[in-house]
C-alpha cells in the first residue's frame, strides 16, 4: 500500500512533468466521473461531445462542410457521415486537427484483419491509459499492485522495461504460449498476490493448461481485454484462478467502450464514448435489439473519431431491465455480439491467438488486409490483399517474422494473395478460419 502511493503522489507525477503528459491528472478525473449520477454523466457527455464536433467542424478539413445549427450536439452528430475503416485510411491528413509531426502515431490491426493508423496527441493518450487503468481499479486493482500480463510487446526496451519494474508487471508472450512459458509464468506468481490481465483468449489458453496441470494457483483479480470473453473462458479462468473476472471492450483506436463492474452487464463508458447501435441503414435500434457499433471519442483532439464503425454487433440493455441495485450510474450494455476467436494449434500443441497475426501485420503497411485458414496442424495457408507498394519480399520478412514465432520449421506457411476477403454478419471479416475444432459460445 506504501509503495502504490508513493507511486501515485510522487514517481508518476514527476514522469508526466518530464514527459509532458498528463497520466495522474485523467485518472483522478476518470475517477471523479464514477462518482456522478446519471444526469451528471450525461451533461459531461452533452458537453464533451460538443467540444469535439466543434473543433472537427473548425479544424478538420474532412468534416468542414457539416455544419452545426442551434445548441444541440446529439442533432449536430445526425449530421455527420458514418467513418469506416476504409474511409478512414483514405482520409487520414484529412481527418487530422493538428500537424501531423506533433502527435503520436498508432498502427492498428486488431481482429478484423484490417490496418488502420490513427493518431493521437499527449493528452489524448494520457486519457486513453489513465481510463484503462481506471476500469483495471474496478477489479481492485491499484496501481503498482503485482501484474502478470500476457501481450504482444514483446521487446520491452528502455521505457517499457522501466514500466514493468514500477509497476511491479511480469509480461509474457500472449503470440505463443508453450507449455513452459506458462509453467514458468504460473510458478513465479505463485503463493503472491498478483492480478492478472490479457487477452480474453490467451487467459483461456493459461486456464485450460492450469487445469490441465493441476497447477494451484490464484489471482486477486482477472481482467479481461481484447477479444470477446466467451462464457466458456470465463467458466474456465474461475475455475482454474479462483478469482473475479472483469470483462474490458475496447479498441486500440482509443475507445473505452464499455467494461463490467458489479453486474454481468457492461456499464458503457458515456463520459469518453458516444455509442449508437444502427441498423444496416444507419438507422437508430431500439435498446434490446441488435445492431451495429457506431462510436464517437469525446476526450481527444489530434484525430477526431466521429460516428466510427468498428464492426461489432451488440445490444444495449432496455432501461426498464437496469438492475436497482447497480454501484455506477452509466448507461448499460446488454452484450457484445461475436464470435469465438478461433487459435491456430502448432504441431507440439501450443496455441498462437488472433494477436499473435495481428501484432506482426500491423507493421506492414504494405499488406491491406490478411487472413489466416487452417485446415490441419501441419500448417496455415494466408490469405492477403495487397497494398501500397507491395513487394514480394514483405511476405518473406512476415514469414521469418512468423518463424521466430512458431520455432518449428516444418510448419508449412503457404500465403494466397485474393482480392477480397469475404466478411461476418457484423461487417468484421473473420481473421482466423479454423477447421481443426470449432467450439460454441
Amino acid at each position: 500500500m506504501i509503495y502504490n502511493k508513493i507511486l501515485e503522489k510522487i514517481i508518476l507525477p514527476l514522469g508526466d512533468v518530464i514527459l509532458n503528459t498528463s497520466y495522474i491528472k485523467r485518472l483522478k478525473y476518470w475517477r471523479s466521473i464514477d462518482e456522478l449520477s446519471f444526469k451528471e454523466i450525461k451533461k459531461v457527455q452533452e458537453s464533451s461531445l460538443k467540444r469535439v464536433l466543434k473543433l472537427a467542424s473548425e479544424k478538420s478539413s474532412f468534416y468542414e462542410n457539416v455544419k452545426l445549427e442551434g445548441s444541440n450536439p446529439y442533432l449536430w452528430l445526425e449530421n455527420f457521415p458514418i467513418l469506416t475503416k476504409e474511409i478512414l485510411n483514405e482520409n487520414i491528413d484529412n481527418l487530422l486537427t493538428e500537424k501531423k509531426n506533433n502527435l503520436i502515431k498508432f498502427s492498428t490491426s486488431g481482429s478484423s484483419g484490417y490496418r488502420t493508423d490513427i493518431y493521437m496527441n499527449k493528452e489524448d493518450l494520457s486519457s486513453f491509459r489513465a481510463g484503462n487503468t481506471r476500469w483495471w481499479e474496478w477489479c481492485g486493482y491499484k496501481i503498482g499492485s503485482n501484474l502478470l500480463q500476457t501481450g504482444m510487446t514483446l521487446n520491452r526496451k528502455v521505457i517499457k522495461g522501466v514500466k514493468d519494474i514500477l509497476f511491479n508487471t511480469v509480461y509474457i508472450n500472449a503470440f505463443s504460449l508453450s507449455e513452459n512459458e506458462m509453467r514458468k509464468a504460473l510458478n513465479k506468481v505463485k503463493n503472491k498476490k498478483f492480478y492478472l490481465l490479457g487477452y480474453a483468449s490467451s487467459l483461456n489458453v493459461l486456464a485450460e493448461f492450469t487445469l490441465k496441470e493441476n497447477i494451484k494457483v490464484e489471482f486477486k483479480g482477472v481482467i479481461s481485454l481484447g477479444d470477446k470473453l466467451f462464457d466458456h473462458y470465463k467458466k474456465n479462468i474461475k475455475k482454474a484462478f479462483n478469482a473475479k473476472i472483469i470483462e474490458t471492450y475496447g479498441t486500440s483506436e482509443g475507445l473505452l467502450i464499455a467494461c463490467q463492474y458489479d453486474l454481468e452487464y457492461l456499464y458503457i463508458n458515456s463520459a469518453q464514448v458516444y455509442l449508437e447501435i444502427l441498423d444496416e441503414n444507419n438507422r437508430p435500434v431500439l435498446d434490446g435489439e441488435i445492431g451495429y457499433v457506431v462510436i464517437t471519442r469525446l476526450d481527444n483532439s489530434g484525430m477526431p473519431l466521429i460516428r466510427y464503425k468498428i464492426g461489432d454487433l451488440a445490444i444495449k440493455l432496455p432501461k426498464e431491465e437496469y438492475p436497482t441495485d447497480r454501484k455506477l450510474n452509466y448507461p448499460l450494455l446488454k452484450k457484445v455480439i461475436g464470435r469465438d476467436t478461433d487459435v491456430v494449434v502448432l504441431p507440439d500443441n501450443r496455441k498462437l491467438i488472433v494477436h499473435s497475426f495481428t501484432g506482426i501485420f500491423e507493421y506492414f503497411e504494405e499488406i491491406k488486409q490478411f487472413k489466416v485458414i487452417q485446415y490441419n496442424n501441419l500448417g496455415i495457408i494466408i490469405e492477403y490483399i495487397k497494398g501500397d507498394n507491395f513487394q514480394v519480399e514483405v511476405l518473406n520478412r512476415i514469414l521469418k517474422k512468423l518463424q521466430n514465432i512458431i520455432i518449428d520449421l516444418n510448419f508449412k506457411i503457404e500465403f494466397k494473395e485474393v482480392f477480397e476477403i469475404k466478411a461476418t454478419k457484423s461487417g468484421k471479416p473473420q481473421i482466423i478460419e479454423s477447421h481443426i475444432k470449432n467450439t460454441d459460445e
